[in-house]
């Protein structure tokens, strides 16, 4: 989702952007109108693979896993393939390396971490290897997905892996990302390259897809850790670490309170992007209008990034981080993709957003009053905007979803409301399926009354 809301002063209000997570925009002047964040771009990471070479080993930072975790490769069928048969062979042989690597990684023996590769791909695994460490890696796996393949020249080979990687706790459910990779073969393999990660599409209600890109893939980080998140940014930015820390640290505490399922993140992941990142991390596809989002990872992990311009907002910073923590704790473990909720989505995030802020403060009321005088058809699932909408259409979509929200937080209470978000989120239910169920009313009935608190709000 993105962020997007009210800017204090002269400051423009972020936009939200169509990722996860956003804040609602301030209705001001176009010229001083915070940009919207982009709705929810969630992606998950597909984790359904087949694996033909036994059971992939984990490792821990701290050292090897036990040597009975470990399982011999299954013995080749007397008809197999010869040709599947060499592939086979040779995924063991190059496992046998990503484990070394794995190892070294953990072990922080960045010498080991190379030695695995060729010189010409040390260059870009030097790069990885010192974002990875600086996000405090604690857990990293490396396993074939599927058999290699001809890289088109002799002894070389084409495999596709799965990495699986937790940062700062060894214990978390760890996100997995794919990655193509070429090695050239021998006793010990020798790997050429590692291709950046590639997002995959979304199917209906639920993502199978991974974002593209990832920070560490592709850029030089310093980050800092709190007891609550881990924020992160290129070394041109570093002197605005402490502060954004600060800064996340707090969002944090009121995020917390928006968990619908389970428990908190066990670490909210924040990165700032300069204009560089920003057109080139998870896909770098923006709308105009986006100040922030959150994208799913993976692993029930949610990554928030901060666009370039969010340190101009002032005091609305405070407001998108709330608001793009608050989809990290609130959005579901699986990919959310219907736009008929986003409504629900959004105004959730931008309930977090305000803090318990008074509705007549609320910076977004003017948009949100042109927004129900113009030609919305006064349907709550017909909010979402378009990556081309135009910026003052956005702050009022975001404001009618946080009144929206507002209405039924102040009707039927918090409690009342995680519950409707767990079953129109979480179980992909429909409202018209839950509301008497949770609120003891039709959805019609609800949703008319809904409509008319909005409209009356901004007369």
């Amino acid at each position: 989702m993105t962020d997007g809301g009210s800017t204090a002063g002269d400051h423009p209000t972020p936009a939200d952007t169509t990722r996860a997570g956003t804040t609602p925009a301030d209705p001001k002047p176009a010229d001083a109108t915070p940009r919207r964040r982009w709705r929810l771009w969630t992606a998950l990471v597909a984790v359904v693979l087949v694996l033909a070479c036994g059971v992939p080993v984990v490792l821990l930072a701290g050292g090897l896993p036990d040597t009975d975790l470990a399982q011999p490769a299954t013995a080749a069928s007397p008809t197999e393939n010869p040709t599947t048969i060499a592939a086979r062979q040779v995924a063991e042989r190059i496992s046998v390396q990503l484990d070394r690597q794995s190892a070294a990684l953990l072990g922080r023996d960045r010498a080991a971490f190379l030695s695995v590769a060729a010189p010409a791909a040390q260059k870009d695994l030097r790069r990885r290897y010192g974002a990875l460490t600086a996000l405090r890696v604690t857990r990293w796996e490396a396993r074939p997905s599927g058999l290699p393949t001809s890289a088109g020249r002799a002894g070389e080979w084409r495999l596709p892996v799965e990495f699986r990687y937790c940062f700062v706790l060894p214990d978390c459910t760890p996100s997995p990302v794919v990655m193509e990779t070429r090695w050239r073969d021998g006793a010990e393999p020798r790997l050429l390259a590692v291709s950046r990660s590639r997002p995959s599409h979304h199917v209906s209600g639920r993502s199978n897809g991974q974002p593209g890109s990832l920070p560490w893939e592709v850029s030089e980080l310093v980050v800092a850790v709190g007891e609550r998140t881990v924020v992160a940014t290129t070394p041109a930015y570093r002197k605005r670490l402490p502060g954004l820390l600060r800064r996340a640290e707090a969002a944090a505490t009121v995020a917390d309170a928006y968990v619908v399922t389970g428990g908190p993140p066990d670490r909210y992941r924040i990165f700032y992007a300069g204009p560089k990142e920003w057109k080139r991390w998870y896909g770098g596809e923006q709308p105009e209008w986006g100040a922030g989002y959150a994208i799913n990872v993976g692993g029930g992990h949610y990554e928030i990034v901060l666009g370039p311009e969010s340190f101009e907002y002032g005091p609305y910073l405070d407001e998108l981080l709330r608001h793009e923590l608050a989809h990290a704790a609130s959005l579901p473990e699986k990919d959310y993709a219907d736009e008929s909720t986003w409504w629900l989505s959004e105004g959730l995030a931008e309930q977090a957003g305000v803090d318990g802020q008074p509705v007549g403060r609320y910076e977004g009321l003017d948009s949100v009053r042109r927004l129900v005088e113009g030609d919305w058809d006064g349907k709550l699932e017909s909010l979402i905007p378009d990556a081309d909408t135009p910026q003052e259409q956005v702050n009022g979509s975001y404001g009618a979803a946080f009144l929206a929200v507002r209405y039924f937080v102040d009707r039927f209470g918090e409690e009342r409301v995680r519950a409707f978000v767990k079953a129109v989120l979480h179980d992909l239910r429909v409202p018209a399926q839950v509301s008497e169920e949770i609120f003891e009313e039709e959805w019609s009935t609800l949703h008319k009354e809904c409509v008319a608190y909005i409209r009356a709000t901004v007369r």
